[in-house]
């Protein structure tokens, strides 16, 4: 077990720690000099009595000078030859470390990915991990010996040697710390830990002492920098206290672990992912199968869209716009395309030199006014913005990058980020709920899962008690979204999903959910702001139906949206409003087919009520 102060930190160093996993980045061993110190750092830790698992990365710019000289022999190499390739950075990596460890007197073992017995797909250059052996390692530590594993890579059921991809050390990290359920894993980084936001653009950024799997899991898709998504999707999935710690100072680091009842800072962290595209379907049918249609031609091309924003249609028709990578902008235009051929209606358009900011934090939950803050605060720094879209813990916006800058600073200046928070979180138990909690639901469906990466969807939810109210014809202005969700806040409304889609000549649409006891009071308010802007046009719904599909794994893997959006079409259901996290989709469906859309999400994900 892993023995904590209140403040989320060690009680002292290596308390009850009977088997750690730590990981050692690639400028940690990029020389013999840090390669000895990484060394020391093992070294100290067994001789405290504690089993010893070590993941490495290659050393410094290895990677990048085996990509490059592949280049030179080719401009297409093949990709299982490039996997052959770029696991030699690791092998010598993990030689090297293997050798300082026994210099300072221990025993250490190296082992590639493929000897460790960690089996992946045969997806080369970016395959999912399916199993892995224990069998060796055990024998290794129990003889005394210090595990030395080779990250990023391991073998598929053809002895193939596969990598697997961006992150993938951190990934093999975690991976080991579960399938050996050790107490901590380590990761080892140039940084002093997790901060509220990048402290290279923003100095007083402040370390998070703890934060919660879902909250990093957020801030890592957003681009935070600090771990992969993936891994984060490992560690919560299967319970891993995970130590974000400086390789070069004794910093305690923040621990990653299970969300505690005490939420109370609204914000936990702002992230900026500053080199985004928008892709918008416009003119596209309001009918069943349309989304399932745009969502399978993505899959297919393994495209992890991001922020997905439908909002409520008019006459016949509707749109759809997502953001992406701008790297990826290419390949996006294409499956576009492809599903507006498909469907015979709709047009692409596109828009580039956007950038997402989101502020990330569990206390949105349970705080109103959240969103309405973040809107005043960007309206104050004269920031436009594109579009909105929310989660439970997660709010983000589309905005033009030569504005970000001052987004990011105004964005963490408005929620007091450069301040400790006013209460410290205590380390305890996760998050009580009347009925059985997410945590004990995800690991139900871990135990029954075919391969480790495999999605976990835990829960489908339906919901329906809200209501929808829709602004037409708003002006796209700076501090439109921020009066209207300041005067519901105002007036207690509690509001959940937001969408706000791209302008059109000047003017957008913005749809949002409150729950149903609260609508006339939200039509009140909002319709007294409305009648300010000439041309605005103002509806509801009092009853809608909410269906959420909830788990680890929803936008890493690609078909997630496809099955959701394939199930609801094979059942006839026309999806009115999207709105997407890293761990959580939501639509919005007419409240006569909501019972129905849940019976077939249900299904379709296998969940076991």
């Amino acid at each position: 077990m892993v023995v904590l102060s209140e403040s989320g930190s060690f009680v002292g160093k290596w308390i009850i720690v009977a088997l750690i996993v730590q990981k050692f980045g690639g400028t940690s061993v990029a020389n013999a000099a840090k390669i000895l110190s990484a060394a020391q750092r093992i070294v100290d830790a067994r001789r405290a009595g504690h089993q010893v698992v070590v993941v490495v990365s290659a050393r410094g710019h290895k990677t990048d000078e085996l990509i490059e000289l592949a280049k030179e022999i080719t401009d297409e190499p093949p990709a299982r030859e490039m996997d052959m390739l770029l696991a030699t950075g690791e092998q010598e990596s993990v030689a090297l470390l293997a050798m300082a460890v026994q210099k300072l007197g221990e025993q250490a073992v190296s082992m590639t990915g493929g000897q460790i017995g960690i089996v992946t797909d045969s997806t080369h250059t970016k395959a999912r991990i399916r199993s892995i052996a224990t069998e060796r390692m055990r024998k290794a530590l129990d003889s005394g010996k210090v595990v030395i594993a080779a990250g990023f890579q391991g073998i598929d059921e053809e002895l193939n040697i596969t990598t697997l991809g961006r992150g993938g050390s951190d990934t093999t990290a975690v991976a080991l710390a579960a399938v050996l359920e050790a107490d901590v894993c380590e990761i080892y980084t140039d940084v002093e830990g997790v901060f509220t936001t990048d402290p290279r653009q923003i100095p007083e950024a402040r370390k998070i002492p703890r934060i919660s799997y879902d909250e990093m899991l957020e801030l890592a898709s957003l681009g935070a920098g600090v771990m992969h998504s993936r891994s984060i999707e490992f560690a919560k999935k299967y319970r891993v206290p995970t130590l974000v710690r400086p390789a070069y100072s004794t910093g305690e680091g923040t621990l990653i672990a299970p969300e505690t009842e005490d939420a109370s800072a609204m914000v936990t962290g702002v992230a900026l992912a500053k080199s985004e595209a928008r892709v918008s379907l416009v003119g596209i049918p309001d009918r069943p199968g349309v989304m399932s249609v745009i969502f399978s031609k993505m899959a297919e091309r393994k495209i992890p869209i991001d922020m997905i924003v439908q909002n409520i249609g008019a006459g016949g028709t509707t749109e759809v716009s997502f953001t992406v990578p701008q790297d990826e902008l290419a390949e996006t235009l294409a499956a576009a395309q492809e599903a507006a051929k498909t469907l015979g209606a709709g047009q692409v358009q596109h828009g580039v030199n956007l950038s997402k900011l989101s502020i990330v934090g569990t206390g949105m939950k349970t705080h109103t006014g959240v969103a309405a803050q973040l809107f005043q605060g960007l309206a104050k720094a004269g920031i436009n913005l594109t579009m909105i879209t929310t989660s439970d813990i997660k709010i983000s916006v589309l905005i033009d990058r030569a504005t970000s800058p001052a987004a990011l600073q105004a964005t963490h200046r408005e929620f007091g980020l450069d301040k400790a928070p006013a209460t410290t979180a205590s380390i305890g138990q996760p998050v009580s709920q009347p009925r059985r909690s997410r945590d004990e639901l995800e690991t139900d469906v871990v135990a029954r899962l075919a391969n480790m990466e495999d999605i976990v969807v835990s829960e489908i939810e339906l919901d329906s008690e809200q209501s929808r109210v829709t602004i037409r014809q708003i002006p796209d202005i700076p501090g439109v979204a921020a009066q209207v969700f300041g005067a519901n806040a105002q007036a207690g409304v509690m509001v959940d999903m937001i969408v706000q889609d791209q302008s059109h000549g000047g003017a957008a649409t913005l749809s949002f959910t409150v729950p149903r006891a609260s609508l006339d009071t939200s039509l009140k308010v909002t319709g007294d702001l409305a009648a300010k802007w000439a041309g605005v046009q103002m509806s509801s719904d009092r009853e809608i139906a909410k269906l959420s599909v909830a788990g680890i794994g929803l936008r890493t893997h690609t078909g997630v949206g496809e099955r959701m959006f394939k199930a609801l079409a094979d059942a006839g259901i026309n999806v009115d409003m999207i709105s997407t996290s890293e761990i959580r989709i939501s639509v919005v469906v007419r409240p006569d087919r909501g019972r129905e859309a849940h019976a077939c999400l249900t299904q379709a994900f296998g969940i076991i009520a």
